[in-house]
């Protein structure tokens, strides 16, 4: 049997609102679940909360919150830049309220991935999980699309036959697919500001770490077209999915969740 408690905790003056998905017979291992953008700590229909019962459900208690300015907490959202001190107050409630908990995992996507990757050398985190990191310094993604992703685009067009067809009887336009062809060769450019400092953060860390990318989404694209891709902490699927929302995807997610508490 699993419970749900809504709970509430400082940080820098601000009371900040929780919520703690625990069983009875939960273990050692919990997990802090960090909300990416303006997001709630409920998730996107509700799925992050989703992920908390089932994974309490699992024996690990699950710790999540809204940070400054977001949902039902106070004060001035930071953004996810200056985050830090919300992670690590929010740490600091998961332990207070399930003190049975010795070993905290992390788990942020998009822009709380990227938070997590700036700060956690410096927190009490036993580990890492990274999904669709964010690596553009802003709220706003670019418009032009990364070299990686289009190829990608291309390669996936070229090995159709429908789409071979199309060209050789004119029914492509070719000076659209010149274009898209000198973005294809495009060279990655050197990490600078926020893409350098996640490096360096993320290579002070000394825990276990998992980056989980969706090969159709962008935000993972962009992430690809600045890191290491033979980096062997990187685990893909085959997912357009930003937010693992799709049943496979979600499935994987949470396999990948429960490898990292039970490690």
């Amino acid at each position: 049997m699993t419970t749900r408690r809504h709970l509430t905790f400082a940080c820098e003056g601000a009371t900040l609102v929780g919520t703690l998905d625990i069983a009875e017979a939960s273990g050692s291992v919990g997990l802090l679940l960090v909300s990416g953008g303006n997001e709630l700590r409920g998730g996107a229909w509700g799925g992050q909360a989703q992920l908390a019962a089932r994974l309490a459900q699992q024996g690990f208690p699950v710790f999540r919150y809204d940070r400054r300015g977001v949902g039902d907490s106070e004060g001035d959202n930071p953004t996810f830049r200056h985050s830090g001190p919300d992670i690590a107050a929010a740490i600091a409630a998961f332990r207070n309220h399930a003190p049975h908990v010795s070993r905290v995992i992390a788990f942020g996507n998009c822009d709380a991935a990227a938070a997590l990757m700036l700060f956690a050398h410096g927190l009490a985190i036993g580990g890492l999980v990274l999904a669709n990191p964010w690596t553009i310094d802003g709220e706003e993604a670019p418009q032009a699309m990364p070299a990686a992703a289009i190829r990608s685009r291309y390669l996936a067009k070229l090995t159709n036959p429908r789409e071979v067809l199309r060209l050789l009887t004119g029914g492509v336009n070719l000076a659209k697919l010149a274009k898209g062809l000198r973005g294809a060769a495009a060279t990655k450019a050197t990490p600078s500001g926020l893409m350098a400092e996640m490096q360096a953060g993320l290579a002070a860390f000394a825990g276990p770490v998992a980056i989980l990318l969706a090969r159709g989404d962008r935000t993972a694209q962009m992430f690809e077209a600045a890191w290491n891709t033979t980096d062997p902490r990187i685990q893909r699927i085959d997912s357009a999915s930003h937010s693992f929302s799709d049943d496979a995807a979600r499935e994987w997610l949470f396999a990948r969740l429960v490898e990292m508490l039970e490690g």
